[in-house]
């Protein structure tokens, strides 16, 4: 499978520095809100990196004094004052754990909160170009790499440096030209941690764009699991699946003997160090220059130094991956909603009259083009308060697009809609919709119980109200004969019940908010007669003084409707009613005549 999958590669290969101080600063702030527990949280690291050169100072005075002297008292007293020393690292360690995952968990939580709430806000045109998948990315993984830095990264480091400053003050004070040996191998640790951490990042890049590429294939597969048995797909996807696997196998394989040999490596260049100190020190020992305990300190503190110089290695990946996850997250929360509230927003009039006017209204979902393929073209019409619309015609006509509009999921590019003639764009968008109940004919339901699915957790929306809108619709039979009745949960999507049911449920939500306008957008185009004809029912009492819009495919269900708007090809083209559109004879009585006509079976 090639790599140059071009939405992957450009998403995850999009961030090469290894640092960027704006976006750190950035990160740094969402520290501001916990800035004393961040401050608690460096003291703990610096206090117990600062234990750290205190043990091998400890061994020396005890080989160095202590011993040669005798003197059991201060062999004692050295010896007690090393099992206080590492009780209090033990207290200052679990501390410092406690306190930077409460500051990840803490930085996690509001980071994520903030990108599920700017979700919320951002408009459909957004949702139209960006995969659900990648939205998820954001909001899961790259907010946990974000959490890890957090949590053993960007404070850690601060552990880090502070054992290395401290190690090279106590050895370079202990004896400078041991500190001199020692550190030889320096230049060949800086070399190895450059050689791999490149090689490393790229191996981890690899992953993200693999996990990515897998994730996305798995998400359509079980999607879409009908149509693979149906077909007889499932031998073709598995050896697909173990292609993605394959390459996704190979990446994780290759981190992993990177790390493999790094940390070998590194043992390797401690032991150098390590022999270097041994070698020259029991030289300068044999001499007379030095005594056994400054050797000794020397190579405990040799041991103690290079733990910390993997530790940086292993942060420095862990860096990158959260610069380029912030990058991704920032980008995100950026982008500005196409569609905005005014300021400030104006006000309808009070009670609602429901008053729908389209003025030369001219719109397309790709307007930055340079020609637009304009779904809408100077589309102008007026409901009346109280008035039963239908919009009728071929698919692709707009009759979606002028509902996407109306509830101002979108703004036209030229005209003006307005309602009991005040311009929509005038009114904040959650005043809008909540004059508007809508029923699609994709049915989107969640998998809480029906009484949530119907008032959406509303609870200015009683149970007696609840209720009360599922009888209206027909639906009240279909609940009371679930197990649980009202609270029944219903599965991912609704799945537990029939595509009419879910249709009768969200019909009854609609209901439940007492919209002053209704528009129902292909309402009845999957349910069955008796179904449909329960619906029927229900909204010929419902629609009594209130505006409908009504779009169907179906004729026979907008024959009784107060008037009918046919459009093609984005431009209104008749208007009437269901008898004047037929004596017309134009397009509503062609399209008519193809769907009542006699099939050729039956002539």
């Amino acid at each position: 499978m090639s790599d140059s999958s071009p939405g992957l590669i450009q998403e995850e290969e999009a961030f090469e520095k290894g640092y960027d101080a704006r976006l750190m600063r950035r990160l740094i702030r969402y520290l501001g809100p916990y800035r004393w527990r961040a401050a608690g949280a460096v003291a703990l690291l610096v206090s117990a990196a600062a234990l750290e050169a205190v043990g091998p100072w400890l061994v020396q005075q005890a080989l160095d004094q202590a011993v040669p002297r005798g003197d059991a008292r201060l062999l004692t007293l050295l010896v007690a004052t090393y099992f206080g020393t590492a009780l209090v690292s033990f207290g200052l360690e679990y501390g410092q754990a406690l306190t930077t995952t409460w500051l990840g968990q803490r930085v996690m939580y509001d980071l994520r909160t903030e990108v599920f709430a700017h979700l919320q806000q951002l408009d459909l045109r957004f949702y139209d170009r960006t995969p659900v998948g990648r939205l998820m990315t954001r909001i899961t993984s790259d907010v946990e790499t974000l959490n890890e830095l957090f949590s053993s990264g960007v404070i850690a480091i601060f552990g880090d440096l502070f054992t290395l400053l401290f190690i090279v003050s106590a050895m370079a004070i202990m004896d400078w030209r041991l500190t001199a040996v020692a550190f030889t191998v320096l230049p060949l640790v800086v070399w190895a941690a450059s050689f791999f951490r490149a090689r490393i990042r790229d191996a981890y890049r690899d992953i993200r764009v693999r996990t990515a590429r897998m994730n996305a294939f798995l998400h359509e597969r079980i999607t879409g699991i009908r149509v693979v048995q149906l077909f007889n797909r499932e031998h073709a996807d598995a050896a697909m699946m173990d292609e993605v696997n394959t390459d996704y196998l190979e990446a994780h394989l290759r981190s992993i003997r990177y790390y493999a040999l790094f940390f070998p490596v590194i043992e390797v260049l401690s032991a150098v160090s390590l022999a270097l100190i041994l070698w020259y020190g029991g030289s300068e020992v044999l001499a007379g220059a030095t005594t056994v305990g400054v050797v000794t300190a020397f190579l405990l503190y040799a041991r103690r130094f290079f733990r910390p110089i993997q530790d940086l290695s292993d942060k420095y990946n862990l860096l990158q991956s959260a610069m380029a996850s912030s990058e991704r997250v920032f980008r995100l929360l950026d982008r500005e909603p196409a569609v905005r509230d005014p300021v400030p927003p104006g006000t309808l009039p009070a009670p609602l009259r429901g008053e729908i006017e389209f003025r030369d209204v001219w719109f397309a979902y790709d307007a930055q083009t340079e020609e637009p393929e304009w779904v809408l073209e100077g589309v102008s019409f007026r409901v009346s308060p109280g008035e039963k619309v239908a919009i009728v015609g071929h698919t692709g006509a707009g009759k979606t697009t002028i509902i996407n509009l109306l509830m101002r999921f979108y703004d036209p590019q030229r005209g003006d809609i307005l309602l009991d003639g005040i311009p929509i764009g005038q009114l904040a968008q959650s005043e809008l919709r909540s004059q508007i109940g809508l029923v699609l004919q994709d049915i989107f339901l969640f998998s809480d119980d029906v009484r949530y699915n119907i008032r959406l957790g509303n609870e200015g929306i009683s149970e007696e109200a609840v209720r009360a809108a599922a009888e209206e619709v027909g639906a009240g039979a279909i609940v009371e004969r679930l197990p649980k009745g009202y609270d029944q949960s219903l599965g991912e999507r609704g799945m537990s019940l029939s595509v009419g049911e879910r249709q009768l449920v969200s019909f009854a939500r609609a209901l439940a908010f007492d919209p002053g306008i209704l528009v129902l957008d292909e309402a009845t185009s999957s349910v069955d007669s008796e179904i449909e004809a329960r619906i029927a029912e229900a909204t010929v009492r419902l629609m009594d003084g209130r505006t409908s819009l009504v779009i169907a495919h179906r004729l026979s269900t907008v024959q009784g409707s107060d008037r009918i708007l046919v459009l093609h090809h984005g431009r209104l083209v008749e208007e009437g009613t269901h008898q004047e559109l037929l004596n017309q004879g134009g397009l509503y009585a062609r399209l008519y005549e193809l769907q009542f006509a006699p099939s050729p079976s039956r002539v």
